[in-house]
Parts: structure tokens; sequence; C-alpha cells
């Protein structure tokens, strides 16, 4: 039983990651090709092919960790880990607040509210994401800074009092943990906002619907519908892919448990596979193209 997990874990892992390159591979080329055609790119496919870049750059740093640590532990030296971990929290950063920005983007284009505030956002949606994704930086390099200094210290780990520095090393793991925990609760917390936001204004308008008397399923309801589909599928998979993220780094750098460890990294790959899905679906240009290639293909 226990020899046969690796073996499935593996297979998973490695389906999970052709298929989300893949997916996120094939969102980059529609939208580019769409970019050569008409020679102009709104800021929605921007972002969409933003993120499907940062999603492949992290499914390779996800498996280049899970091969050095789990797999070829031998043939990666501290430095190449660190620099894989980093590497990860970069990707990672991008993956999640880029589809943050999807979540405010389609809540600041669909909603509808007579707040002044809101009204004047809506305005400028663009000038809003072009700030919102900068401004993400500021805890984010807070966590990098304490990562570097967790790095230093295990360095020298053997050198000085070995005692001082295992206390030191203690302290600045719970304090990665916590920055990195407040670092993916932002965005989520944004994104719930955004989809609260995004109800209660599908409510509203389908309250306006009944009382003119039309029918309910209109273009906007249709629209608030598939907003808020694209919204909760990331809140759900990021829920998931954040809880492997914390199992995956306590089991390994306290118990050393590997088969957590290693179905916590399967799991991580499902959240840059699985939203990409939804994504493709929920957008009319990629699931046009999609449906396309899958009729080539049924006629090979």
């Amino acid at each position: 039983m226990f020899s046969l997990l690796p073996i499935i874990i593996s297979i998973l892992v490695l389906a999970e990651f052709v298929l989300g390159n893949f997916a996120n591979a094939f969102i980059t080329l529609v939208i580019c090709t769409d970019w050569v055609k008409r020679r102009k790119l709104s800021l929605v496919d921007w972002i969409l092919v933003a993120l499907a870049v940062s999603r492949i750059a992290l499914l390779w740093v996800i498996l280049i960790y899970w091969n050095a640590t789990i797999v070829n532990p031998t043939s990666y030296n501290l430095s190449v880990i660190h620099t894989v971990t980093v590497a990860w929290a970069v990707t990672n950063h991008f993956s999640v607040w880029l589809a943050t920005s999807l979540s405010i983007f389609y809540l600041l284009k669909i909603a509808n509210f007579s707040n002044l505030i809101f009204l004047h956002l809506k305005r400028n949606a663009d000038k809003v994401i072009l700030f919102v994704l900068p401004g993400s930086f500021v805890v984010f390099f807070c966590y990098l800074s304490v990562k570097n200094m967790e790095w230093i210290v295990r360095m020298s780990e053997n050198e000085g009092n070995v005692t001082w520095k295992t206390d030191l090393l203690s302290i600045l793991h719970i304090s990665d943990l916590s920055l990195l925990t407040i670092t993916n609760l932002i965005p989520f917390t944004t994104s719930l906002i955004c989809f609260l936001l995004l109800i209660y204004s599908l409510c509203k308008h389908l309250r306006k619907m009944q009382l003119h008397g039309r029918r309910l399923q209109d273009p906007s309801t249709k629209v608030h519908v598939k907003a808020l589909q694209t919204v909760i599928s990331f809140l759900l998979l990021f829920v998931i892919y954040f809880l492997s993220v914390i199992i995956s780094v306590w089991s390994y750098k306290r118990q050393k448990n590997v088969p957590v460890f290693s179905l916590g990294q399967a799991i991580e790959l499902i959240y840059p596979l699985s939203h990409s899905v939804v994504l493709i679906f929920g957008n009319r240009k990629l699931k046009e193209a999609f449906l396309l290639l899958v009729w080539h293909v049924r006629h090979w």
C-alpha cells in the first residue's frame, strides 16, 4: 500500500503538470493570436495572458521543488532549493494577485451601484487594476525579507551559538508562515468581498427585472452569473491550494513527513490547472477556440 502511494502521487503530479501547462499555454496562444489579428488587447486579455504565464511558471517551480525534495534530493544543494522557494513565492504572488485583479475587474465592470465612490472606481476600472498590482508588493517584500533572513541564519547554523540560532530559526519560521498567511489572506478577502458585492448586485438586478415584469434570463443576468462562477471557483480552489501549501510546509519542515508533503504538492497543482479550465469555459473567445480545437481533434 505505502509502496504504491509514491507511484500514484507521481503519476498524479505529472498528469496535473502536463494538463496545467496545456490549459495555460492554450489561453496564452489564443489571446496572442487574437492580438496579432486585431492589433489591440483589452485589459482583461492582458490579465489573462499574464495569469496564464505566471501559472506555467508556478507549475514548473512546484515540479522542480517536488523533484528536489522528494524524487532526487541528493542532486540539489540548499542554495538551489532556496532559489526555487523564492521563485515559488514570486510566481505564487503573481498568480494569486492577477486572479484577484480579475475578480476586481468583473466587479467594477458588471456590478451596478449608485454609490458615488463605486461609480468613480467603475469609470476608472483600468487605473484601479494598475494601482492594485504594484500595491500588492508591499507585504510581499516583507515576506521575502524574512525568507532571506531565515536562509542566512540557516546557512550559518553550525557557526557560533547553535542554541541561539535554533531559537532564531524557530522565530523566523513562525514569522515566515505568518507573513505567508497574510500575503495570501489579503487577496482572498478582496476576492470574497467582490463575490459578495456581485451577489448583492445580481439580487438587486433580479428584483428590478421582476418589478418591471421582464424575463430573468436577460444578458445582464447571464453576465452576472458567469462572473460569479469565475470568482467562486477561484475562491474555492484557492482555499484548497493555500491549505495544501501550509500542510506541505509544516509536514516537511517539522515532521519530515514525505507522504503528506507529496500529497500536498499534488493538491497544490490542482489550483493552476482547474482555475485555468474554468477561465477557458467562462470566456466566450477561449471557449469557442477550445470547442473548435476539440472538433478538429475528433475529425482527425
